[in-house]
């Protein structure tokens, strides 16, 4: 049966959320402590028992496609009253994030907090983790997808490195939200065009000669932007037909694992759709009043904008 766009559109919100809830349970472990829990990719996918909880990925992510659902743009203002609105600590946000969320929270000025925190800017990969509705919704249209990326950054992230791994991340999901098959040098041919900095063409260029998951890490598995995106996207391109795999090769490289799950399965969701992930981890996310329902819920009033957006009949 034919993947439909509304298909992907809940593929990458659903999917974003089960390798940032799944990563969750392992992040900041060693590949080899991970494996001595899970030794197979059968057993991670068996291993929540019960529910699975999202992190501030997921959670930052829902703060966006709620500002591009009320404004069809990122609305600097609207976009950080959802970022404090949805803001719980417990998610897991990093000491710089809680301070520059209750700055926002508190009417001071959010900037020069996260300047400060941050000299020039940060570069972690908090604006990439959260710009999947963005990549979704401005698929048909590059140059707004890289001006709306930066813009949804921006609160949090001034660094040119933050910046830009959004921007990547964004044209990937946007990418192959579009396509049925995927070649893999013109799809970083694609990136590379989107990429703007020596640091993260190189991590592309280097992407075209990985052939095994083992190689991947070679890339990174940090929080820093350039150390997770491109990441993240080897993942996917080492099993593009294969959900599983995708978060599978992300999770098994230890480090910064629920973000790096996270992208990769937005990635993939957007190219397989909603059907390619395992429904017994969608049954497990969490029932919470802005859990699974919620976020179906919002990829599907996102991809009704898209379609009145278009003005044609979307399939």
């Amino acid at each position: 049966m034919k993947t439909t766009l509304l298909d992907r559109f809940q593929g990458s919100l659903i999917g974003l959320t089960v390798g940032d809830a799944l990563g969750g349970k392992f992040e900041g472990q060693t590949a080899a402590h991970i494996l001595s829990r899970v030794p197979s990719l059968d057993a991670l996918m068996q291993y929540p028992a019960k529910s699975l909880w999202y992190t501030d990925d997921t959670q930052m992510m829902i703060g966006v496609a709620e500002t591009l659902i009320t404004h069809q743009s990122m609305e600097e203002e609207a976009l950080c009253k959802a970022f404090v609105q949805n803001y719980v600590s417990s998610r897991g946000y990093g000491q710089g994030a809680r301070a520059v969320l209750e700055a926002m929270e508190e009417g001071r000025d959010y900037l020069f907090t996260a300047n400060n925190i941050f000299p020039g800017g940060s570069y972690g990969n908090g604006a990439a983790m959260r710009v999947a509705p963005i990549g979704l919704f401005f698929r048909d249209h590059l140059q707004e997808l890289i001006s709306q990326a930066r813009l949804s950054a921006l609160p949090t992230h001034t660094h040119p490195l933050g910046i830009e791994g959004a921007i990547i991340l964004a044209g990937a999901v946007g990418y192959v939200s579009i396509i049925d098959s995927i070649d893999k040098n013109t799809f970083l041919d694609h990136l590379f065009t989107v990429s703007s900095s020596s640091v993260f063409q190189e991590k592309i260029e280097l992407t075209r000669r990985i052939s095994r998951p083992e190689a991947i890490i070679q890339l990174g598995n940090g929080i820093a932007a350039q150390e997770s995106v491109i990441t993240a996207i080897a993942c996917f391109l080492q099993s593009p037909d294969s959900f599983e795999e995708t978060i599978g090769h992300a999770i098994f490289l230890g480090g910064d694992t629920d973000t790096i799950a996270a992208m990769a399965g937005a990635i993939s969701g957007a190219y397989l759709g909603i059907d390619a992930i395992p429904k017994d981890l969608i049954a497990k996310l969490e029932d919470s009043p802005k859990g699974k329902a919620y976020i179906f819920d919002l990829a599907h009033k996102l991809f009704d904008l898209y379609a009145d957006k278009s003005g044609s009949l979307i399939l």
